[in-house]
């Protein structure tokens, strides 16, 4: 099973500092080395503040683009992991044993990643076959276990 890993920030925080504490950074570097070590490491990053990004809203056949920085502190994330586990239970360990990414109340949001046998209610065998077959011609094949 696959699932994403979402490191949550603040407001606060993101108007701080544009780089984390050399401290919490040595600390988590050891952590994602446990991790990789574990081989459950399929892709991991930090992202730049908000004010760097930008918010592309749908309202039917309508788009509008709002720059950051993004003021709903629930759309403020910090960074990622994309992990291969056994199970929900297995990543909640994983993530116990994170240092505060922040050092102060923060949370991790764990989703398992939709893979194509999920949509079997909808889609045939051939396009889940077919999709998974495209999947695989990604660039990145680690993604696409």
């Amino acid at each position: 099973m696959r699932f994403m890993v979402i490191l949550k920030t603040t407001p606060e925080l993101e108007k701080e500092s544009p780089l984390p504490d050399p401290h919490l950074l040595a600390e988590m570097g050891k952590f994602n080395e446990e991790l990789i070590k574990a081989g459950i490491v399929l892709a991991m990053d930090g992202l730049l503040p908000s004010s760097k990004g930008a918010l592309v809203k749908f309202s039917g056949k309508s788009r509008t683009v709002v720059d950051g920085p993004f003021t709903e502190a629930k759309e403020l994330i910090a960074g990622f992991w994309l992990w291969q586990v056994k199970s929900l239970e297995e990543a909640v360990e994983w993530v116990k044993r994170c240092p505060n990414p922040d050092g102060v109340d923060t949370e991790i949001e764990i989703r398992q990643v939709g893979e194509m046998e999920d949509m079997a209610p909808i889609l045939s065998e051939e396009d889940i076959q077919y999709k998974k077959l495209r999947r695989a011609e990604l660039p990145n094949q680690t993604f696409n276990k």
